[in-house]
């Protein structure tokens, strides 16, 4: 495992971070595993690249959008650590498209992992804690406070997340920090599950390194929030002393959004022109296979004739 630079103080501390395998995550999981005396549990659905880190971290294999993944996931870490001074709730997942269909599943999908998943946490890790002191980290996104084009069902399920935490602030016991983090648009695979079909992130974008290594100085520090993007939060009080910023931003992401229905179109047309070229080239396979049997069959009836009559033949001359 290659060494990050260490660029915080987050040390001695028993972690829990979901969504460990890729993305902010797994840029996370890289500066926390160097920081002295951490211990890490790193949950992920797959974990087959976590292998080459050191004996601090321990990979987990384990699907957190049910209750039953999260009880999992507290149970390991009691098992292994006994105690959880820092859960960092980071496993989320986006979709890029126009949303204008009736999938109940796949909305349920987003919101059991990037919202209800969480909120369980929430009451899970307080009652974990029985009164100790902890962190409660949780990865929002800055579209959890400007919804975007593209971006229905995951900007909901990121203003859901967000409105918790809001709310639960005012009622969190003192013994339970919680600090949020707000990135933009960060350059990791993140996109490349949103949609098969490529398309243009939404401005700005940063790169993970950083990401990661303000979010854990703020969880040093002791923040409520980490927004990363100086820029994203000029842009928020511009865009609040003058609207028109905000709807000439929504212009230019919406016509990112057009553009990527245009090639999504095209990727469905090559697609069906695939599937039916695969068809005559099955039924050209299946005709030519039938063909086949059929000289096959009668090549074998020719033979058979031909020892009935050799039998018949012989036979008669006995």
């Amino acid at each position: 495992m290659k060494e990050t630079n260490k660029l915080h103080e987050v040390k001695n501390m028993c972690i829990v971070l979901t969504g460990a395998s890729s993305g902010i995550g797994l840029e996370v999981l890289r500066q926390l595993a160097w920081g002295k005396g951490n211990r890490i549990l790193a949950v992920a659905r797959h974990v087959d690249n976590l292998s080459d880190f050191a004996g601090n971290v321990t990979p987990f294999a384990c699907d957190i959008s049910t209750r039953e993944g999260v009880d999992r996931v507290f149970d390991k870490a009691e098992e292994l650590f006994g105690k959880i001074d820092l859960f960092y709730a980071n496993a989320g997942f986006p979709y890029y498209e126009e949303f204008n269909y009736t999938d109940w599943d796949r909305v349920d999908a987003m919101f059991r992992t990037n919202t209800i998943s969480p909120i369980y946490t929430y009451a899970r890790y307080l009652r974990h804690l029985d009164g100790r002191p902890g962190i409660l980290a949780y990865t929002i996104s800055a579209i959890g406070e400007m919804a975007m084009p593209g971006y229905a069902i995951y900007s909901s399920s990121k203003f859901a997340l967000n409105g918790f935490q809001q709310a639960i602030r005012l009622e969190k016991p003192d013994n339970l920090q919680i600090t949020c983090l707000y990135p933009v648009a960060t350059d990791t695979n993140f996109f490349k599950v949103a949609n098969p079909v490529e398309f243009e992130k939404p401005f700005p974008v940063q790169k993970p390194e950083h990401v990661a290594k303000k979010m854990i100085e703020g969880i040093e520090s002791g923040k409520a929030r980490v927004s990363p993007s100086g820029l994203f939060g000029f842009a928020k009080v511009l865009m609040g002393v003058a609207p028109p910023v905000r709807t000439v931003y929504w212009k230019l992401e919406t016509a990112k959004l057009e553009r990527f229905k245009e090639r999504l179109a095209q990727y469905h047309e090559r697609l069906q022109e695939n599937v039916k070229t695969a068809v005559e080239k099955g039924r050209e396979v299946s005709e030519t296979l039938r063909e086949k049997e059929q000289d096959v069959r009668r090549d074998l009836e020719e033979k058979a004739a031909k020892v009935r009559d050799e039998l018949k033949d012989r036979y008669h001359g006995l």
